[in-house]
């Protein structure tokens, strides 16, 4: 006869035992999805956690403390420091540090700017508050296959080689996370290059924009044998964000999500000319991070005067006084550069320089009185 409830009550305490109960009598059918709730695990310890466990994708995880987020490979990611001004038609290093504005085979200049992210939108909601920006101008000649218009930031091989990335590898990854608005609505191109030794690319693209329309892009980007980072402080990885390529750099045949050996006239597939001849549209970025992993984590925040201390590396401005039109002294950078810099004043050039201090410059002119000048230091990649 099969025993009663009140057969299973043990005789010494009132309750229902482990040994009482049939080694099949409860199975995860009979068990309603509401009767586990966060209270009735609070106890649980690792030792209850045996076995294989179940895959959890980076994306689901949150609540992680800052201690525990990848580190940014890229510097000035949320466009927060602008040394150079705020917006400027000059080609390369120009405006936002780190990211460098390449254009060629233009009708018109094309202006790089640090603008606001308009509040309400996202990526504004995550935190972030600026963003460069890209105007094209007037480039109604459209393509004559060398037309180019890029955004790089060039990573030390350092960086990469230190990292923790078996570039090796193809099962390790670094993931690249950004937020994108493109005035006008198509899909853009851009591309990784390992610019150290035996160069390679890792060309990818954006998918289809809406126009005016932010929006997020990950990438997870797998190692390769092919790649090398040699430890030292020059170029070793490019992000490339590229509004437009020319044809004499694309090419159709080409594969993207995957490494491919350097080819200049191969950079990414063809682009479309829309965004191009479009007059005065334009593309921005904000949100731009690089990390170990294959996973797109939070952004990882820093305060601004973290962000200008990695600025300074490469590049770094001061305003002089001079008194009787003559000053001899011993500056010192607020942090080692990458290089020795190249110096540029509004006044005579340095009589020496060394990457931690610049030493013995003077300035000259008729006035005896106390006068001004401004010098930079560049060692830009």
């Amino acid at each position: 006869m099969s025993q009663t409830k009140a057969q299973l009550v043990d005789a010494v305490d009132g309750s229902i035992v482990a040994a009482d109960l049939a080694a099949d009598c409860v199975t995860t059918a009979k068990v309603a999805n509401s009767a586990i709730t966060d209270a009735k695990i609070s106890g649980l310890t690792s030792s209850k956690l045996t076995g294989a466990l179940p895959a959890i994708s980076g994306a689901a995880l949150t609540g992680i403390s800052s201690a525990g987020k990848a580190k940014n490979l890229i510097i000035n990611g949320a466009m927060q420091v602008a040394q150079r001004g705020t917006s400027s038609t000059t080609n390369g290093y120009a405006s936002l540090d780190r990211f460098r504005n390449v254009y060629s085979n233009v009708d018109e200049n094309v202006t790089q700017s640090q603008v606001d992210v308009a509040s309400g939108t996202t990526p504004y909601t995550l935190g972030f508050r600026k963003a460069l920006k890209i105007t094209n101008g007037n480039q109604t000649s459209g393509d004559n296959g060398n037309t180019n218009i890029q955004i790089w930031q060039r990573i030390e091989s350092q960086y990469i080689a230190n990292s923790g990335w078996n570039y090796l590898s193809a099962s390790s990854y670094v993931t690249l996370q950004f937020w994108v608005k493109s005035s006008v609505a198509q899909n853009f191109n851009c591309y990784l290059l390992n610019e150290d030794t035996t160069q390679n690319t890792y060309p990818f693209e954006t998918g289809s924009l809406t126009a005016d329309t932010w929006t997020k892009i990950t990438k997870t980007i797998p190692g390769n044998s092919n790649l090398t980072f040699v430890n030292d402080s020059g170029a070793g990885l490019r992000v490339a964000i590229c509004p437009f390529n020319g044809t004499n750099r694309t090419a159709n045949s080409l594969s993207n999500d995957t490494w491919v050996t350097f080819d200049g006239s191969n950079l990414t597939r063809d682009n479309t000319t829309t965004w191009l001849t479009t007059n005065d549209a334009t593309f921005e970025i904000t949100g731009v991070q690089l990390e170990l992993g294959n996973a797109a984590t939070d952004f990882e925040n820093l305060s601004f005067g973290d962000t200008l201390a990695q600025c300074q590396r490469y590049y770094h401005s001061v305003e002089q006084a001079v008194w009787n039109n003559q000053i001899y002294q011993n500056h010192y950078f607020p942090t080692t550069m990458r290089a020795n810099p190249s110096i540029t004043s509004t006044s005579t050039g340095p009589d020496q320089v060394r990457k931690s201090n610049w030493y013995g410059k003077r300035a000259t002119g008729a006035n005896t009185g106390g006068i001004s000048f401004n010098w930079t230091a560049d060692a830009e990649l």
